[in-house]
C-alpha cells in the first residue's frame, strides 16, 4: 500500500512522558521530526510539539466530559492520515500502553494494513511519586506495587482497588480523582484510617501541586488545596519518604521514632 505522494502508511505511538518535555525520550524526538501527521492528546505538554516542525498537528485529547473526538473517530483518523500523508504520529501523555488505550489503536491500523511501531514512554505512575521522592518501592516498606485505574471503561472504580487495598503494597491510581470519597472509604473499611496517601497534581510541571495526609483526611485536605484532575494519587507507607514542597496543616512527624528506626525510613520534610 502507498499514498498518493508515494510513502508506506505508517503509524509510530508514542509515549510523552508524564509532563516535563525534558522526560520525552530521544527517540521520540527522533521520530516527531520524521512525522507527517501527529495526533496528540490533552496530557502531552504541547512544548514538545516543536520538534514536529514539517507535520500536520491534530488536537484529539479527551478528558471528562470533554471529548473532541471519540475513541472510534480517532482510530479512523489514524488510517485515514496515514493513507493520505504517510507517517501519523499517536502521541500520548505518560506511556502508550498504561491505561492510554494504545493497544487499541495498534491493533485498528494492523487491521488495516499499517505498519505500526511503538515507543515507550516514561509513566506518570512511577515518575510522578518520584518527582516528589516517593519511591514506589523501598526496602523494608513496600515490596510491591499496583498501578490501578480510578475509572474503568464504566465509569466505576476497578474491583481490583479492594484487593489492593487489603495488601501492604503501595497502590497508584491513576484517573482517579473523581473517585477519592469511594478510594478513601474502601481502605478505611479494612481499619486503614491511618496509612499515608499522596495527590499529586501535574505531576514533573512547572504548576506541580502536591499534599499528602491519611486516607481519614485526605478528601478534606485535597478539597482544602483545591486539587483536580490530572493528578496521581499514591497510597501506602512510601509516601512516609516523600519531599513535599509545602507545608500542610497536618503535621506528619510521627512522635515515635521507634516506628521510623524498625521501618528504616525518615519522615518526609519540607
Amino acid at each position: 500500500m502507498k499514498t498518493i505522494t508515494g510513502k508506506s502508511p505508517k503509524l509510530t505511538l508514542i509515549g510523552a512522558g508524564p509532563g516535563d518535555p525534558e522526560l520525552l525520550t530521544l527517540k521520540a524526538v527522533k521520530v516527531l521530526s520524521q512525522a507527517d501527521v501527529v495526533l496528540y492528546d490533552s496530557l502531552v505538554n504541547e512544548e514538545i510539539l516543536k520538534h514536529a516542525n514539517r507535520a500536520l498537528l491534530v488536537f484529539v485529547g479527551k478528558r471528562k466530559g470533554n471529548h473532541s473526538h471519540t475513541q472510534d473517530e480517532i482510530n479512523e483518523l489514524i488510517v485515514n492520515y496515514a493513507t493520505e500523508f504517510g507517517h501519523v504520529v499517536r502521541v500520548k501523555g505518560g506511556d502508550p500502553f498504561v491505561f492510554g488505550r494504545g493497544k487499541e489503536e495498534e491493533n485498528y491500523a494492523l487491521a488495516h494494513g499499517i505498519e505500526v511501531e511503538v515507543i515507550p514512554g516514561i509513566s506518570s505512575s512511577v515518575a510522578v511519586p518520584a518527582s516528589v521522592g516517593i519511591a514506589v518501592t523501598a526496602r523494608g516498606v513496600a515490596e510491591s506495587f499496583w498501578v490501578i485505574t480510578g475509572t474503568t471503561s464504566n465509569r466505576e472504580l476497578s474491583n481490583d482497588l479492594t484487593l489492593a487495598a487489603q495488601s501492604s503494597a503501595t497502590v497508584v491510581v491513576l484517573m482517579g480523582m473523581s473517585k477519592l470519597k469511594e478510594i478513601a472509604a474502601i481502605y478505611a473499611s479494612f481499619g486503614k484510617q491511618d496509612l499515608p496517601i499522596a495527590i499529586i497534581q501535574d505531576g514533573t510541571k512547572s504548576e506541580q501541586k502536591e499534599v499528602v495526609g491519611t486516607i481519614q483526611n485526605i478528601v478534606e485536605i485535597s478539597e482544602n488545596q483545591g486539587l483536580t484532575a490530572p493528578a496521581v494519587i499514591v497510597i501506602g507507607e512510601v509516601v512516609h519518604l516523600a519531599r513535599v514542597k509545602k507545608q500542610l496543616k497536618e503535621d506528619w512527624v510521627l512522635e515515635d521514632e521507634f516506628i521510623f528506626q524498625n521501618l528504616n525510613t525518615l519522615p518526609f520534610s519540607n
